[in-house]
Order: C-alpha cells, then structure tokens, then sequence
C-alpha cells in the first residue's frame, strides 16, 4: 500500500471468542493513496482474512460523525461535552440537544447552544404524545447517539427503529448498583456537609464501598446490561461527606463519557458477541 506508515498495529483475542481483533493506526499521503483506493485496499484485505468487519475512518477527510446528546436535569456531563466540542478536543459535530427538562432561556447551556446555533428540543413526557417518535424524528439523520445523563429509558422498540449505537454513562460500576441511585447504594458513613444538601444525608449510605466509579456503555434492551466501553474509579473513606462523594463521581462521569466518545469515534471499540468489547 503506497503512502501508509503505520503507527500502531495492535492485534488481541479473546478468551471468551474464537475471533481475533486487529487496530491499525497510521498516517497516509494523500497524493500516492487516494481516499477511495484505500477502501478498495482494505475491503481486500479484508476478505483476504476473512474479517466479519473493517472500518477505516480519515479524521482529516472524513466527515466528522454526526451525534445528538440526549440530557435531562443534571448538566455537568452535557456542560463538559459542549465545552469539549467548542475547543476542538471532541471530534464530532453535534446537530442538537434533546432533553425531558425545561431548561429557561437566560442560563449558561441556554446560552451557549444559542451562541453555537445548536438546536435544544425540549420534549416532555405526556400520555397524548409518544417522545419516542419525536426523538426518532429529530434524530434520523445522525450516526450515534449520547446519553448524557439522560434519566429516561429507552425502549426496545427505540432502538431497533434508529438502528444505530446509543452510547450512555451510568454514574457506578456495572454490573454493580444498577438503577438510578447508586451513590446512595454504594454510601459510606456521612457527615453534615451544608444545609443545602443535609437533608439529602438522611439516606444512610449503607454499602460501605471504599472505591466509587462510572461505566459508559452501550444502551440494549436490558437496563444497564449493555457491552461496557470504558470504567474509571476513585477512591473514597469516612473522610468524604456527601457533596465530596457526588463531586467525585460527577468528575468521573465527565472523563469516562469523553474518553468512550473519543475512542468510538477513533474506532477503537470492537463489541463482540452480545455484551462485551475489545478497546485499544
């Protein structure tokens, strides 16, 4: 292949499969390897190994995928996305923001998708109306979605019409403390932090856990059972109150959800049989 100087080229498998997984990451020049001979070079090689897929992206090319992010009240992991786009550091572009919470319009998200003419659609949840097909309407033309931080669950139905990856960040460690409190399954003794959040404290924090996390995953039908992308944790001890454990946990919610992105978008993620990845 004339013009490829490869970089990287990692090669694994799995215990659990009798496949075999290959990512190649390499600069090319343009002027002796055409973008559409390149294809026509990998689908060869491709078929030479018999591979169940390959995908070969350019970032300086290719078009950048296009994603919507879906939020609901909490921001600080739709807030961190968006700052992320605007400084150039998420290789994506995003056609629009869709939430189940009225956000009014004199407020910094507010703001700054108005600034960037970023389409925000509120959708509320009524028995009259399915928001299900709204989404789908509005979202038909992208190729992923993020759930950041988005307390609705998606339908089989949902997924099996759009078609594509859903892409959400669950604040805890799958398997463990599923749902949607697990800071307050995974609780450690507490103290008082602020009359703001006292009377948060009221709920005892009974597991005890000593390392808190976050896992971003892909979205199936079964409810935080999807293939895992990517976890990070922090540690915790008696030490932390309430307001530290969530800020921790927010701050770990931010990073794994970006680094999931990026390496979805670099198409270092492999999902294999029905709930498990390979990520180089």
């Amino acid at each position: 292949m004339n013009g490829f100087f490869p970089l990287y080229v990692g090669f694994t498998s799995a215990i659990t499969s009798k496949n075999k997984f290959c990512f190649n990451e390499f600069v090319f020049d343009p002027i002796k390897w055409q973008r559409k001979q390149m294809n026509e070079d990998f689908l060869d090689l491709s078929k030479m190994f018999n591979a169940v897929k390959s995908l070969v992206r350019v970032p300086s090319v290719d078009s950048k995928y296009k994603i919507a992010l879906l939020a609901s009240k909490q921001d600080h992991c739709l807030v961190d996305l968006l700052h992320a786009w605007q400084d150039g550091k998420l290789p994506v572009q995003i056609s629009s923001v869709i939430s189940n919470h009225d956000r009014v319009g004199n407020t910094h998200v507010m703001r700054f998708l108005e600034r960037h003419e970023i389409p925000y659609h509120y959708l509320s949840k009524s028995k009259e109306k399915n928001v299900e097909d709204e989404i789908l309407g509005l979202v038909e033309d992208t190729d992923f979605l993020v759930l950041a931080r988005y307390m609705q669950v998606l339908s089989g139905n949902f997924l099996k019409r759009y078609g594509k990856d859903v892409i959400n960040i669950h604040h805890g460690l799958l398997p463990s403390f599923k749902g949607g409190n697990p800071s307050r399954q995974a609780g450690s003794v507490f103290q008082f932090p602020n009359s703001v959040l006292s009377f948060l404290c009221f709920y005892a924090f009974e597991a005890g856990v000593k390392l808190i996390g976050a896992t971003t995953h892909f979205v199936t039908e079964e409810l935080d059972g999807g293939p895992i992308i990517e976890q990070m944790v922090e540690r915790v001890s008696h030490k932390d109150n309430l307001l530290s454990f969530i800020q921790k946990s927010e701050n770990l919610e931010k990073q794994c959800l970006m680094k999931a992105i990026k390496s979805y978008c670099e198409l270092r993620i492999l999902p294999y049989q029905h709930n498990r990845t390979v990520v180089f």
